[in-house]
């Protein structure tokens, strides 16, 4: 092998080499980019789960007051109902 033939070599090993780190360039910048999108859903993810659990907790409030009203109401009616009975009885 001549030192022209070495030197050819050696260049086209340099350009096959540069052209594997534009290519790993470009699959870094795709990654970067699909990182970047995928933190944005995650955060609008987190987000959409925060007002889910927050309106979850103000469900749940609103129905046990519901619960303790109908239980005054339910409480109330079968007092009412036995002075009632108390009075037919007489």
């Amino acid at each position: 092998m001549s030192a022209l033939d070495a030197l050819e070599s050696a260049v086209e090993r340099r350009r096959e080499a540069d052209r594997d780190e534009d290519e790993l360039a470009t699959r870094i910048q795709a990654l970067g980019a699909d990182r970047s999108r995928l933190a944005d859903e995650l955060d609008g993810s987190l987000v959409r789960s925060r007002k889910l659990e927050r309106a979850n907790r103000e469900i749940a409030e609103r129905l046990d007051a519901a619960i303790g009203t109908i239980r005054a109401v339910l409480g109330e009616a079968n007092g009412a109902g036995a002075d009632h009975e108390e009075d037919e009885d007489e």
